[in-house]
């Protein structure tokens, strides 16, 4: 009987194989024959996939968006199931604390740039944008008692928080410590907020 092949995991491979050489230089010097040598794969399977290096790219976000799906619930599994500590777990899984965030955040970071001239790219990072802003609104809602705080603007202020931090981690003005420390301080400074409040 023929091979089956899974073509969602080939494409996923094919993703893999782009994203570590962007980590390494970006998206614009990397060919289709590299992602292809890459992913030990014939520059023609890549193009059976992806007729072209747009199509490959677009794809590609959608796998670096599983991957920070993954990475989300692996911190919040390795959480207590207390929800402020889930809370901070989700935010920390937007860090580049370690090797693989680091090579992800510059993927992601290469990628942002991209969708400065591809509106497709840029479309795909409004609606992840949306989608962890909705996320991080309702584990705020979970964390304080109504009226406590407010939180589309604590998940904004939180959001952009973490995306500064992690700017300064890749540059190296701040060490991933440093980072954690810095978020930790806005947390305490949201728990005295709600605490101060009338109940």
């Amino acid at each position: 009987m023929p091979k089956r092949v899974d073509h969602d995991q080939r494409r996923r491979e094919i993703a893999a194989a782009l994203c570590r050489l962007a980590g390494e230089r970006g998206l614009e010097g990397v060919s289709l024959s590299e992602v292809a040598a890459a992913a030990g794969m014939s520059k023609g399977l890549v193009q059976h996939y992806f007729r072209n290096k747009d199509l490959m790219l677009r794809y590609a976000t959608g796998y670096l968006r599983e991957r920070l799906e993954q990475r989300v619930a692996d911190r919040t599994a390795a959480a207590t199931s207390q929800p402020r500590e889930l809370l901070r777990a989700v935010l920390l899984a937007l860090l580049p604390l370690d090797r693989n965030d680091r090579t992800e955040s510059l993927v992601a970071t290469a990628f942002l740039f991209r969708a400065l001239q591809d509106p497709a790219v840029a479309e795909r990072f409004r609606e992840g944008h949306t989608l962890l802003h909705t996320a991080l609104i309702t584990w705020i809602e979970a964390t304080y008692p109504p009226g406590r705080v407010a939180p589309v603007q604590e998940a904004d202020m939180l959001l952009a928080l973490v995306s500064g931090l992690g700017d300064a981690v890749l540059l190296g003005y701040h060490t991933p410590e440093q980072a954690t420390a810095i978020l930790d301080r806005q947390l305490e400074r949201l728990d005295a907020a709600s605490a101060a409040q009338p109940g």
